[in-house]
């Protein structure tokens, strides 16, 4: 089996360029433009493989994707390329309606040309599944959670951009008749993801002795999902999800953003015998700053569908998860704190 992979460089993306090659023994053409957000030691174990292929390409680029259709001639293709950070998306949104919006009805637009030029099994057999985000739903209070039938209601420019690919995704499956799917996934952690994120860029800044900003209370909650188990997910619902159908990915790990950084910092006490000067402890770098605009609260995932019908369930629990995420982050800095 064939998969072209959008954005397969970038965090999840890499991590399910490496399964699919490692643990599924598929092809993988793996097509990137190479933005900031890449870090291409995260596929050093595929790079000679023989069944991995490299195409720098922006998705954008109409003319550009159809000749790699005709290239490859994949059997599938994984749309993952997209831009992901809020705090960037709220300060200049172009870039994500670029990429996210007009980026997605590019591969839409040229996956349907690809799609409807195949023999009758190969039709059968493709699919165009489009990787999205819990944030698509909003924001929750206390209790309750958010199923696949759930209102979209965005609130940044991001899950704005978001939930729009997936409009497109799912309105070119009903008028075009491609076969789509949808993943909605929780928030993932794990080796190799940029530093803008919260859990490299907490542990990034504590090994320089800098202070750990913390968006408001600290107390918003995400549902916290390791992302070796969520390219699991994706691929189960690449091979057996129903066309048409959407997805719920969690790791139903509700843990609050200063909770994760305290278990952080916990870790680094654990394997860091020297701490910053003037300090006993990481957790006390800990600083609260003004908040997020727009900051949802809470996010939390029905999965039983995915559970149900396709069999999946996360495997990682968050606390093994959490530290040997912050260990690969140590191992893996340049800059460890030295005690002056």
């Amino acid at each position: 089996m064939k998969i072209l992979i959008t954005g397969g460089s970038g965090f999840i993306g890499s991590a399910l360029v490496r399964h699919l090659i490692h643990e599924m023994g598929y092809q993988v053409v793996n097509v990137d433009k190479l933005t900031y957000a890449v870090n291409e030691q995260a596929l050093d174990s595929v790079r000679d493989h023989p069944e991995y292929h490299f195409e720098q390409v922006d998705i954008c680029d109409a003319g550009s994707i159809q000749s790699l259709f005709k290239r490859h001639q994949p059997d599938a293709v994984v749309h993952m390329a997209a831009e992901t950070h809020v705090d960037r998306s709220i300060d200049d949104p172009s870039i994500f309606i670029q990429t996210n919006i007009i980026g997605t009805h590019r591969m839409l637009e040229e996956s349907v040309k690809y799609y409807d030029g195949l023999t009758d099994s190969k039709r059968d057999a493709f699919r165009f599944l489009h990787a999205s985000t819990d944030e698509v739903y909003g924001e929750l209070g206390l209790t309750g959670d958010f199923s696949e039938t759930s209102p979209y209601r965005p609130n940044s420019p991001y899950s704005a951009s978001k939930a729009s690919a997936d409009h497109l995704t799912r309105s070119w499956g009903r008028t075009y008749g491609l076969p789509t799917l949808i993943a909605n996934s929780s928030n993932n952690y794990g080796p190799w993801q940029h530093e803008e994120k919260l859990i490299p860029r907490m542990v990034s800044r504590a090994l320089t002795g800098e202070r750990l900003p913390i968006f408001g209370s600290g107390k918003q909650v995400r549902d916290w999902l390791n992302v070796d188990d969520n390219v699991r997910a994706i691929t189960e619902i690449l091979l057996h999800g129903e066309p048409g159908e959407s997805y719920n990915i969690g790791g139903n790990c509700e843990i609050d953003n200063l909770t994760i950084v305290q278990i952080v910092c916990g870790e680094l006490d654990r394997i860091i015998e020297n701490k910053p000067s003037g300090t006993t402890t990481f957790s006390e770098l800990i600083c609260h700053v003004e908040n997020r605009k727009g900051h949802d609260f809470r996010y939390a995932l029905n999965t039983q569908k995915i559970r149900n019908e396709l069999g999946w369930s996360p495997k990682m629990d968050v606390s093994t998860g959490l530290r040997k995420t912050v260990q690969f982050i140590v191992s893996a800095s340049k800059t460890a704190f030295k005690q002056p």
